[in-house]
């Protein structure tokens, strides 16, 4: 972990790196772990946690007929309440508009006009495949097909009917890249790092991934709906 300096909030990520190992791709991947980028980054604030009724989190995570696609209600009670979607006062010191990751702490915040952000959990990647920096979101899809590298074909060949050369993964629930699907860009490159969502709920708060960051489905709609092409994004770590 770096002891330098923090930075101010308002000078955040004066020095970002990309590492774009072709494992992250696949979001499911047990490559070697690779060197990892030196990422300045800023103290947290205190922050408020207002919980969300019981009937706010009913709708929130309940049930969704999405796609052609029924996505079952997360059992919201078995989460820890800090990683439930909610409104917070922003920490981050980032422009409205502004996607930011903050690994250590398993939240996702979309900063919002006002001083406040939308707070999401989120799951990470395990130590040595996660990715910190900053980029743009270039891209989004709905229900994506999840297309395995061949790298991660080549070790695990049971996987080469979801090879690139074969169309991938269809989309589903079952699919590793949930209901959503935005694709992180930086300095023009896709740095093969994806925000997805994910049925495996027990997992949000967790470094269990290889890179990817994985929000509930019920999550990754809302930040989906919330966010355009090109929005700005950085990755703490």
């Amino acid at each position: 972990m770096s002891h330098e300096k923090p930075l101010s909030r308002r000078s955040f990520l004066s020095l970002s790196a990309l590492t774009a190992a072709s494992a992250l791709a696949g979001c499911a991947s047990t490559s070697a772990p690779t060197a990892q980028p030196v990422v300045f980054r800023v103290p947290r604030l205190f922050e408020t946690t207002p919980r969300p009724s019981d009937a706010e989190l009913e709708v929130m995570y309940g049930p969704i007929e999405d796609g052609g696609f029924l996505i079952p209600a997360v059992p919201y009670h078995e989460i820890d309440p800090r990683f439930y979607r909610q409104q917070v006062i922003d920490p981050t010191g980032q422009p409205p508009g502004t996607i930011v990751v903050d690994t250590p702490s398993r939240f996702l915040y979309l900063v919002q006009p006002g001083g406040t952000a939308m707070r999401y959990g989120v799951g990470i990647g395990r130590e040595g495949f996660a990715w910190a920096g900053s980029g743009v979101i270039q891209w989004k899809q709905k229900w994506p097909r999840w297309k395995p590298p061949n790298e991660m074909v080549a070790r695990q060949p049971e996987l080469a009917k979801y090879s690139i050369e074969r169309g991938g993964m269809e989309p589903g629930l079952v699919n590793p890249l949930g209901a959503r699907a935005l694709y992180i860009f930086s300095s023009g490159q896709d740095t093969l790092y994806r925000l997805h969502g994910s049925p495996e709920w027990r997992s949000i708060g967790k470094a269990v991934s290889s890179g990817c960051v994985r929000l509930m489905n019920q999550d990754i709609i809302d930040l989906y709906d919330r966010v355009p092409v090109k929005t700005p994004i950085v990755v703490w770590q």
